[in-house]
Formats: structure tokens, sequence, C-alpha cells
């Protein structure tokens, strides 16, 4: 597994591909924080706070993570190192896991430059300091689990198609229906009285309980859950090819 996580980690990091990807995610964040005249901007809402920044941040990871994780299995299989890999002494489960820890790294790579933005609200505030830290420590939380969900609808997206760029396009679909497909279905009201029931399904209602301060052990539970899910549901389709 420690090789290759190796391999993945030097994959991303031994080009520019991971410093593309962080300056590619603080740049957009920072444009519709500090730059974009919209609703996100935080001078425009005239209160120093990151709600906004945990609001327009899923969006941006919901592609992001799945331009990452597209290649993580599926490049493998199209370029044939996948059957290298089955001839080597190492278990299916060890590829799975070595792949994803390599991916969630990048992610906190991409996610630990944001942490200037609590230092900017922390300073443009009045008085100074007047921030609710609890409230972005918990936000971060949110964001940290909303992300290593993502990472294994990417890894498991990989692994169900060939294609990279399909693979990219599934983990898109996948990620959006699990965080805001089943509470727009909800809004139908398909199940009367019970459509709570399909809002707890979702990402999006444990997630913004965490934005709200709230850090309850059932939702990160309930985000880890998802994890193992989408994680052995990679290794089981990885070993149908094999």
């Amino acid at each position: 597994m420690f090789s290759i996580f190796k391999k993945e980690l030097w994959s991303y990091f031994g080009t520019l591909g991971a410093y593309i990807v962080a300056t590619a995610f603080l740049l957009i964040c920072s444009l519709f924080l500090w730059f974009f005249d919209n609703d996100f901007n935080v001078f425009n809402i005239g209160l120093a706070s990151l709600n906004n920044f945990f609001v327009l941040a899923p969006w941006i990871l919901m592609f992001l993570i799945p331009a990452l994780t597209m290649k993580s299995i599926a490049e493998e299989e199209q370029n044939g190192t996948l059957l290298w890999l089955f001839s080597k002494p190492i278990s299916v489960l060890s590829i799975v896991i070595g792949k994803y820890i390599a991916i969630l790294v990048l992610v906190l790579f991409s996610l630990f430059p944001t942490l200037i933005y609590v230092y900017t609200v922390f300073m443009i505030s009045m008085p100074e300091g007047n921030v609710d830290l609890g409230t972005i420590f918990s936000g971060y939380i949110g964001l940290l689990s909303l992300s290593v969900a993502f990472a294994a609808i990417g890894v498991f997206s990989s692994s169900l198609v060939k294609n990279q760029v399909l693979a990219f396009i599934t983990g898109v679909f996948f990620c959006f229906f699990c965080f805001f497909g089943f509470e727009n279905l909800a809004s139908y009201n398909l199940l009367g009285n019970r459509d709570y029931i399909l809002q707890r399904i979702g990402f999006y209602q444990h997630y913004i309980s965490f934005t709200k301060g709230i850090v309850d052990t059932r939702d990160l539970g309930y985000f880890i859950f998802f994890v193992f899910l989408f994680i052995l549901l990679s290794v089981q389709l990885i070993k149908r090819k094999k």
C-alpha cells in the first residue's frame, strides 16, 4: 500500500499537477469571496464571516476532486498497468487505499492555503478579532468530511469505467446527486411528511450542520460510513476486472 501511495503522490507532486490544482482552488475561491461583485463577496455582505466560503467550496470541490480521481484506476486500466499491479504481491484493497490516501493528501494541500481567509476576516472584523472561530473550525471539519466522501466517490467512479473523461463525468454526477440530489428530491414532497428521510440520506443536511457550528459524531459517522461503502464498492469492481 505504501508503495502505491508514494507512486501516486509523486505523480501529483513530482509534476506541476498538485500545485496547479491548489492554485486553481485558491484563485477561484478568492475571486468569488473578495473580488467579484456577487452574493458570496465578504465585503458585500458586510460581515466578517466565512459562511459564504463554506457554501461555495463544496460546489468547486464537486468538480475538482473528480478531476483528481478520474485517473486513479481508469488510467491504469487504459494503459494496461492495472494488469501489472495484479501480478504484484499486493491486495486490491491496498491498491485502492494507497491511491485514495494520496488523493486525500492533495485535497488537504489544496485546502491549507485557504486558512489565510481566517486571518483576513480576523483582521478586518470590528473590533479586531470579533470572529466566531468555533463556527469556522467546525466548518473546516465539515469541509474535510465532505472532501473525503467526494474522494471515495471519485475513486469508485474511476473503478466503474475505463475512460478518464467518463470517470470525471460520472464522479461529478455522483458527487452532485449525493450532495444536493436527495435534498432536491425532498423539495418535491414525494414522501409527504417523511421527506426528511430523503434529506438525511444526502450529504447536504449533514454538511450544513457543521457550517452552523455543530460538530455531531453522528454526522461524522455518516461520512465515514459512505467512505467505507464506496471504497468497498471500488474494491469489488476491481476484483471483477482481475
